[in-house]
């Protein structure tokens, strides 16, 4: 038996940019910030992790993250990458593909900026994903910096922008007859097509 029509997803409902497709999904959704990120190594391990997003505009859709971290080396050997969004309750998955490259330092400065200041003193002190003796390790490294004043953004930590050559919109339907559209880049538009599910 199948849901009500406003749980189907037709071409026609469709918006002719998948940006405003995505954000209309996305308020929707409630505006969340989890994401999935997929990257892989220069000799195609991959690897996935959850992320924040941190803003998209028709620029793309950004993230920040420690540079040196598994996923900075792997996006600065292999610089492309896949998003996952999952809104369970609402039955939608958007999946966005695309290069990746590094915002500019004044753009990572001002969220730096605006971050909490134990999330800057946490950042500060972190080499991202290498190994540490002990949480009491991580713990004394705080407790120094602390008394500091603010931290200043590490080198090492910054913001990545993924610039979406590929979005495919997934809706759940009954009997595994889900609804998916994927848009594709199509000189300065975009085509879009419907996948069988």
């Amino acid at each position: 038996m199948e849901g009500p029509p406003s749980k189907w997803l037709r071409r026609r409902d469709l918006a002719p940019d998948p940006l405003a497709q995505f954000g209309a999904w996305f308020t929707d959704a409630g505006k969340p910030e989890p994401m999935a990120l997929a990257t892989a190594s220069a000799d195609g391990v991959p690897s996935v992790r959850m992320v924040l997003l941190k803003g998209f505009d028709e620029r793309g859709f950004v993230f920040y993250s420690g540079c040196e971290s598994r996923k900075g080396r792997e996006l600065e050997q292999n610089p492309r990458a896949a998003l996952l969004f999952y809104w369970e309750s609402l039955g939608r998955q958007v999946r966005i593909e695309g290069a990746v490259a590094r915002v500019d330092a004044a753009e990572s400065d001002e969220y730096w900026a605006s971050r909490a200041r134990a999330s800057r003193i946490s950042a500060a002190v972190s080499a991202q994903s290498e190994p540490v003796e002990s949480r009491a390790e991580l713990e004394r490294r705080v407790k120094e910096l602390e008394p500091a004043g603010d931290p200043p953004r590490p080198e090492r930590w910054g913001g990545f922008r993924l610039e979406p050559e590929a979005y495919e919109f997934w809706q759940h339907r009954d009997d595994r007859l889900h609804d998916r559209f994927r848009y594709m880049r199509a000189g300065t538009g975009w085509a879009i097509e419907r996948l069988q599910p």
